[in-house]
């Protein structure tokens, strides 16, 4: 399998563990509202990066992969409200947090080689 392929496998199946997830939260008005949100934001990582697969430029890619670490940044904020709210217990969380970590690597380095490629500074 191609790397890109791998990869947006990757971002499809952590997208859809999390909307696992969010059937798995308290059906309650708040977690609706989490729910949304949280998946709102791990779908949006995998949709920017088959995006970025057909860039205009490389500043276009750079943009789009840009715009997926930040929607794992989002991803992260509600992945770490959840157990702190006592949702869920942050030990059934902790696959999630380990790919979220490892998708965030793979992307900070797509990044840096990319603007290393154009003489840009990372």
């Amino acid at each position: 399998m191609k790397a890109n392929e791998n990869l947006r496998e990757r971002t499809r199946q952590f997208a859809l563990r999390i909307i696992s997830l969010s059937g798995a939260l308290p059906k309650t008005i708040h977690c609706r509202t989490i729910a949304g949100q949280i998946v709102r934001s791990a779908t949006s990582v995998g949709a920017n990066y088959a995006e970025s697969c057909r860039p205009k430029s490389e500043a276009d890619f750079v943009n789009k992969i840009g715009t997926a670490m930040q929607e794992l940044e989002e991803t992260r904020f509600w992945l770490e409200l959840i157990p702190e709210a006592g949702l869920l217990p942050a030990k059934r969380l902790a696959p999630l947090h380990d790919e979220l970590d490892q998708l965030m690597a793979i992307f900070a380095t797509m990044v840096k080689k990319t603007r290393l490629r154009s003489g840009k500074k990372p």
